[in-house]
């Protein structure tokens, strides 16, 4: 493979037992867009990455071995309102870095089928 062939994540897949349910949470509750649906399988736009909800062909593709960090500005902000959707988070905001005056935040949550993501933010050092 030629050095800088990749040039980007174009999608990102999550398995989910039950497809109706999370197509539900990501467009309802995370409020990302959804572009289309096949009946086993949902693309949402992620800032132009595409995530892809799919039912699993095969046992092996069946458990997520991946976080996916969703970006936002105010995590605070984010945080309060997705729990408030009834979002359950494993933990708090909480500070994981600090560069220069960038602190790095995040705040970790699973969906409707268990898998684990993250809300993230880079914000100004106080």
């Amino acid at each position: 493979m030629e050095a800088g062939m990749i040039q980007k994540i174009g999608q990102v897949a999550v398995p989910v037992k039950d497809l109706e349910q999370a197509v539900e949470f990501y467009e309802n509750v995370l409020e990302l867009p959804l572009l289309f649906n096949t009946g086993t399988l949902a693309f949402f736009d992620c800032g132009g990455i595409r995530l892809l909800l799919s039912l699993p062909e095969k046992e092996e593709f069946a458990h997520s071995s991946s976080i996916l960090y969703f970006q936002v500005a105010a995590i605070h902000e984010a945080f309060a309102e997705l729990k408030h959707k009834g979002v359950q988070f494993i933990d708090e905001p909480h500070r994981v870095a600090k560069m220069g005056q960038i602190e790095t935040w995040m705040a970790f949550f699973t969906d409707t089928q268990g898998n684990t993501h993250a809300l993230m933010s880079e914000i100004e050092a106080s």
